[in-house]
């Protein structure tokens, strides 16, 4: 797929569109769902220039953020009027705790939505209860402790397929030479469960917002996994009557098009991502109090093949501590490429010294 080009996965084959037409079209949608890798500079970069072109558009929409929880509203707020300086926003939302993705690559976006005085809307529910519905189910957790979420909307079978080989990276799940539970293994029902509990939440924050201002469009940035196959977030609006929903999703040069495939995406845009530098482990990593964790790991990494799981701290690489992803980021970088490399875990209380053998 051609970098800086716009591309609709239709039938038979993908067709290309020009970006002032598919734009035009997409300022009259109620609410356009702008995809990330959260660890993407490239993709957060597409994004504000998207939602740039956006506004420029529909000068009244509104952005609504995965990131920020719904308690935390009154700090978005604050932001948006102009009330605090970067550093006293960051500490209010207390980033590392509720993201853990280095909040620069988020603050051109937040900049440009207090610039323009652009409303910011906290899309999600505080992550413990999610790892709550996660442990114990949803209809374990009394409605009164749902932060007001409904019930969802029932996964799609290609939604559970979807979730089955991202669970299967998590700690709790045999290793391999063990036979892999399936899909009717009930931590893999809870493990969807959480995934649907934090669709329905940022999907119902959107429909509200809509109901209040129903001429107001809602942009949002979403991880692509809540996006790509409309299974997710786009799913739950149509339950809750926004059927007419747009998503969107960055497109890195070297995926593989065949995947473009109708329903994937209303559109996608061809991406330029910089070669990453040094020694990349394969996985996507939080910060939260000091602690970095692992949040996935991508398949036939060197993660993978080294025995990372969801859920390991990384406190140390080459015998220097680390409390935070970007020091993680650094210090592969600047490992030499002749030697193993060392990386100190903490796994279920122990830990767990390794040696990797770099290619």
């Amino acid at each position: 797929m051609p970098a800086g080009a716009w591309v609709e996965p239709t039938s038979p084959a993908p067709r290309s569109v020009a970006a002032g037409d598919l734009l035009d079209r997409l300022a009259r949608r109620p609410v356009v769902l702008l995809g990330e890798r959260h660890d993407s500079a490239a993709h957060h970069r597409w994004q504000l220039a998207t939602l740039q072109a956006l506004q420029e558009r529909s000068p009244d929409l509104s952005l609504g953020l995965e990131m920020v929880p719904r308690r935390l509203q009154p700090v978005l707020d604050r932001w948006v009027a102009g009330d605090l300086k970067e550093r006293a926003f960051l500490e209010a939302l207390d980033w590392p705790a509720i993201w853990g993705y280095d909040a620069d690559l988020y603050l051109p976006i937040l900049r440009f939505a207090r610039d323009r005085r652009l409303p910011l809307l906290a899309l999600n529910v505080d992550r413990l209860l999610v790892r709550r519905v996660r442990a114990e189910g949803f209809a374990a957790v009394p409605a009164r402790e749902r932060e007001g979420v409904g019930r969802p909307a029932p996964a799609s079978a290609a939604y559970r397929t979807q979730l089955h080989r991202l669970w299967q990276h998590h700690p709790f799940v045999p290793t391999s030479g063990q036979r892999r539970p399936g899909l009717e293994d009930p931590s893999f029902v809870r493990f969807v469960e959480s995934q649907l509990l934090w669709d329905r939440a940022m999907a119902e924050a959107i429909a509200d917002r809509r109901r209040r201002h129903p001429g107001a469009p809602v942009v949002a940035l979403i991880g692509n996994g809540h996006l790509a196959g409309g299974h997710g977030v786009p799913h739950q609006l149509r339950a809750l009557g926004l059927a007419q929903a747009a998503w969107l999703l960055p497109w890195d040069g070297g995926l593989d098009c065949a995947v473009l495939q109708p329903g994937l995406a209303t559109a996608v845009f061809g991406v330029v991502s910089r070669p990453p530098a040094g020694l990349r482990l394969g996985v996507y990593l939080e910060t939260h109090s000091g602690r970095v964790e692992i949040r996935q790991v991508a398949p036939g990494s060197l993660a993978e093949r080294s025995g990372l799981r969801v859920g390991d701290r990384i406190t140390a690489i080459d015998g220097q501590p680390v409390s935070s992803a970007r020091q993680v980021i650094e210090r592969l970088a600047a490992h030499p490429a002749a030697r193993p490399l060392g990386l100190t875990l903490r796994r279920e209380g122990r830990l767990l010294p390794l040696q990797l053998a770099l290619p």
